[in-house]
């Protein structure tokens, strides 16, 4: 008796078995490797292989050489033993079994030694080492595993790749080693990177960093290389972190001359897309983009004031990112990933309001077609867990519907402080599931949020608007913007003031 193990699924066998006792299949016995090989009626080889796979090869054709057989010891082969293939359906695969590669296009890195007959057991009860146990048999899986994974890197590198849809928790799990990979350490001020045109840029300032990201104030080389200020602001990311999503937004949709075209069209006084001078690779691990300053984030503001912003500030943020977002939108793209970090207040004109961070961005209508509704085609929860829509939630491609939605869940949390579900943020499925519960209750998230205090009917109109909208609806951008312009010539003000930053205490309307 050869086998203590079944190599179809695994289970283990005693003396005398000719069938598993668990999947039925027939087990082979041992030749002498020394007489002759005979070849089966059916003009078939078989190849038996512990792990439970068989391979074949035609009889009319040489026998298989060993540089056909990849990925696997000598200690995986039991027997070549020629035998007719069986007649009956093939087994259904189980969980043991493990694909065995027999493509010359397997990486050459990973071959084996000559195939050889097992010899007969040495005693009862004691089996050649060949014969792998189940432990042994999963410690030789891991070699199967990242042929798999270099295969997956090769066709997501090809041109024309478009990824299936995945479950969340298949993501979910992806998208935390994702995270790992993409955090990057700071560089040092004084140090200098040069991007595709060969101009170099010398850090002058750490202004920001996170896990994924850090910001520099920057200067070119040879002008006020002396100085601490600087006109430039420097993005720095993994070289295989989000930072390249930002980067073919920028290029494809968001192009000076495109927003020139836009300004011009829409008489407008001012349309808030960062301005990218330069990008580039440095040390064969970063990526890096270049704009010109856009000021002081939003956040920051917030921050230093401690409090909350009034409606009136709210308001004229609001249209100025709804701009910005009727733009992204006309040239096929959603933001998805709309907060107060990634809103930029220039200092000199505090009526210039820019959105920036498109690590996240979405081209929802390549070629003109809105994509459909697919939940778990996408890393769920991308974003600020706050503000992301219920679509980023469930891991489906966001819509313009969910930047709108986004904008409505900011205005909330910069003029009351809160939203319902803040407190959950460590728990994003509940957070979804508090969404997915006021999107048919405006009015119960707007008590909810403003408390015994009055609250704003010019959010409860523009969120109604907003909820009101299915996955792939075109907004109506004039009506919204008309909403919020009424509200904000209601307080006396208007877009063309200074924006009101003057932040009041928390509890106070």
């Amino acid at each position: 008796m050869l086998f203590h193990f079944c190599p179809q699924c695994g289970t283990k066998l005693q003396p005398g078995f000719r069938f598993c006792p668990s999947c039925g299949d027939k087990l082979q016995c041992v030749v002498d490797p020394s007489g002759p090989v005979e070849v089966a009626s059916s003009g078939v080889f078989q190849l038996h292989v512990t792990d439970g796979v068989t391979m074949t090869a035609n009889a009319s054709s040489p026998t298989p050489s060993t540089a056909q057989l990849t990925g696997w010891d000598t200690e995986g082969l039991v027997c070549a033993t020629p035998s007719p293939v069986s007649t009956r359906p093939p087994l259904r695969r189980t969980r043991n079994s493990v694909p065995v590669a027999w493509s010359e296009e397997t990486p050459s890195s990973i071959t084996s030694p000559p195939v050889t007959a097992s010899p007969k057991p040495t005693a009862a009860g004691q089996s050649h080492k060949s014969v792998l146990s189940p432990r042994k048999r999963c410690a030789v899986t891991p070699k199967v595993e990242q042929i798999k994974e270099v295969q997956s890197e090769e066709l997501a590198s090809s041109p024309g790749f478009s990824p299936l849809p995945r479950s969340p928790s298949t993501v979910k799990g992806k998208a935390k080693k994702a995270k790992r990979a993409c955090a990057v350490e700071p560089l040092q001020e004084g140090e200098e990177l040069c991007d595709t045109t060969g101009r170099k840029w010398r850090l002058a300032k750490l202004l920001s960093q996170s896990d994924a990201e850090m910001f520099y104030g920057v200067q070119q080389n040879g002008q006020g290389a002396n100085s601490s200020d600087y006109k430039h602001i420097l993005k720095l990311g993994a070289k295989d972190g989000k930072m390249f999503n930002e980067l073919n937004f920028l290029q494809r949709a968001a192009k000076p001359s495109s927003v020139d075209k836009w300004i011009k069209h829409a008489k407008m006084d001012f349309l808030g897309i960062p301005s990218c001078v330069g990008f580039g690779l440095h040390a064969d691990s970063y990526r890096f983009l270049i704009f010109s300053s856009m000021g002081q984030s939003l956040q920051s503001f917030m921050d230093e004031g401690e409090g909350l912003l009034s409606e009136k500030a709210v308001l004229q943020l609001a249209c100025r990112v709804l701009d910005v977002l009727e733009f992204i939108h006309e040239n096929e793209y959603v933001h998805a990933d709309i907060h107060a970090e990634n809103i930029y207040i220039s200092p000199a004109q505090q009526t210039q309001v820019y959105l920036a961070g498109y690590c996240h961005a979405f081209r929802y209508c390549p070629g003109g077609r809105h994509v459909e509704y697919r939940e778990g085609s996408r890393t769920p929860h991308e974003g600020a867990i706050d503000f992301i829509s219920l679509e980023s939630h469930k891991g489906a491609g966001p819509s313009r519907r969910s930047d709108l939605q986004a904008l409505g869940y900011c205005m909330l949390r910069w003029y009351t402080g809160a939203l319902p579900w803040t407190s959950l943020t460590h728990t994003p499925a509940r957070v979804a599931t508090e969404k997915e519960r006021y999107m048919e209750d405006v009015p119960g998230l707007l008590s909810h949020c403003f408390g015994q205090k009055k609250g704003s009917s010019a959010l409860q109109v523009y969120l109604s608007q907003v909820m009101a909208l299915q996955y792939s609806d075109q907004p109506d951008y004039r009506a919204l913007r008309a909403g919020l312009s009424a509200a904000l010539q209601k307080l006396g003000g208007s877009l063309e003031q200074t924006l009101d930053l003057q932040m009041k205490a928390i509890g106070g309307r």
